[in-house]
């Protein structure tokens, strides 16, 4: 797959990188190299320029990373993002049908009609299985908690509802965290109508998860309530530092602080000022951008991650800071623009620290269009066709359907996939308009439904039937099956 590299981007190439494991006085985010296990993650290179987002003009940058104008990635030149080597273990939702056991009777039955149309069209179900989708979230399948209705059909038609009854792969790639994977995808499972598996769900801070492995005290913030405190714990790392904690032992750290009762109750305090913090995790957005920054301030000119000190040199004692992922702006059921996300919150604190400082925050972004979330997507494709078609490997043909032409499509164009850009979230372009920074190479649609029909006729031809028949008979080879527009 090509490479992120600022000479695609027609930016100025930055000078060659130094060594993951350069020492904190050359001004980089260095992995702990006693800490590594090999066998358990992959790190996967972040090339860029040296200029970080709090630079001169680091609104226009943020406001317009395109093809052309930005660079590949938005991470701190020289560092590497680890991803898990392999998927978690699977833990399948499931969503109950209405019609109970009847249900489960009549799919077996498709199960066997289909089995035998399958050996019939063998071509088909090779390509079938040579394509797959991956989907955004928020803007293409759903706002919020609404869904958006074509999406349920489009779902249907790749969960076997076609005339081959067959499943045509496809995960979930989306910038959006801040729960566990199975409580999002459990919810996700509800708004969409159909079962989804964490074994094809990926949210930003998914592939941090190999961050465990680096670091044992960490900062993570983002999120409702104490949620991403079990997300990290269920990443393994060992001692997991929610801010409400350290509002609780000192509220004074925070003077804008927002507070309750309930939360006091959930905080888990203790003499912070003996705690060494290794690192700080942004798992999702801010819901206390005062507390929030203010901690995150205090940490990165602290003398080695230890509160209520400062540091005589905040560069060469700071603790790396990582985002799970870069976007200035997201859809959500708002009627007016698109609202304000992580990326916004990030470059408030780059801008907070070179004010404190003079120099450039180095921090590690991951998330769409970072390299490593698409790294980490193979993997999870490759898995996931296993489970649906026992077969490990990695369909030829993907397709990105996204609405951001900022993440979804720049990130799919630059990693070699097929990119769909919809208009029914962050992109609102008219009738016949790509998006003139990121234009998505297989083309533009109404909605997700449109893009998957295009890429299904392409792949599998203009004849392919979106409607399986039950009524079909194996022995006409399909000809009974009736088409739908």
């Amino acid at each position: 797959m090509p490479r992120f590299d600022d000479a695609d981007l027609a930016v100025d190439p930055a000078p060659q990188e130094k060594d993951s494991q350069a020492s904190s006085s050359d001004h980089t985010i260095s992995i702990p190299a006693h800490q590594r296990r090999d066998s358990e993650v992959v790190e996967v290179p972040a090339s860029r320029s040296s200029i970080s987002d709090a630079a001169q003009y680091m609104h226009n940058l943020s406001l317009s990373p395109s093809m052309r104008e930005h660079r590949g990635s938005r991470n701190s030149f020289g560092t590497s993002l680890p991803i898990p080597r392999s998927p978690r273990p699977s833990r399948l939702s499931s969503v109950v049908t209405a019609d109970g056991n009847r249900g489960i009777s009549a799919a077996v039955t498709r199960d066997i009609l289909a089995s035998q149309v399958q050996d019939m069209s063998k071509e088909k179900v090779k390509a079938a299985k040579n394509m797959a989708f991956v989907f955004d979230i928020d803007g293409v399948l759903a706002h919020g908690n609404e869904l958006i209705p074509e999406a349920a059909e489009a779902l249907k038609m790749l969960n076997g509802d076609n005339e081959l009854g067959i499943k045509i792969p496809y995960i979930l790639l989306t910038n959006g965290g801040g729960k566990t994977e199975e409580a999002r995808t459990e919810q996700l499972s509800e708004i969409l109508g159909c079962p989804i598996s964490t074994d094809q769900f990926i949210q930003s801070h998914t592939p941090m998860r190999a961050l465990a492995e680096y670091y044992e005290t960490v900062l993570v913030l983002g999120g409702e309530g104490f949620k991403v405190r079990e997300v990290a714990e269920n990443y393994g790392f060992k001692n997991v530092v929610h801010p409400k904690d350290i509002l609780a032992w000192d509220p004074t750290i925070s003077p804008w602080r927002n507070f309750t009762p309930e939360e006091r109750a959930q905080a888990r305090p203790r003499d912070f000022s003996k705690v060494k913090f290794d690192a700080i995790l942004v798992f999702a957005d801010s819901r206390d951008y005062a507390t929030d920054m203010q901690l995150i301030i205090d940490l990165l000119l602290s003398e080695n991650g230890r509160l209520l000190t400062r540091a005589k040199d905040p560069v060469s004692s700071r603790i790396p800071i990582y985002f799970s992922q870069g976007d200035l702006v997201f859809p959500t059921d708002h009627k007016g623009p698109p609202r304000m996300t992580q990326g916004a919150f990030r470059i408030g604190v780059e801008a907070m620290y070179k004010a404190l400082t003079g120099v450039d925050l180095e921090r590690v972004v991951y998330g769409k269009p970072e390299l490593a979330t698409y790294k980490y997507a193979d993997e999870v494709l490759k898995a996931w066709m296993e489970i649906i078609h026992n077969e490990q490997r990695l369909p030829e043909n993907i397709y990105m359907v996204g609405d951001n032409p900022a993440s979804d499509i720049i990130g799919g164009n630059m990693y070699g996939w097929n990119t769909c850009l919809v208009r029914t979230g962050v992109f609102q372009g008219k009738e016949g308009e790509n998006d003139p920074n990121n234009p998505a190479n297989f083309g533009v649609f109404d909605n997700v439904l449109e893009a998957v029909k295009a890429a299904v006729r392409k792949e599998l031809g203009q004849e392919f039937k979106f409607k399986w028949n039950d009524k079909i008979n194996p022995v006409l080879n399909g000809e009974s099956i009736s088409a739908v527009e």
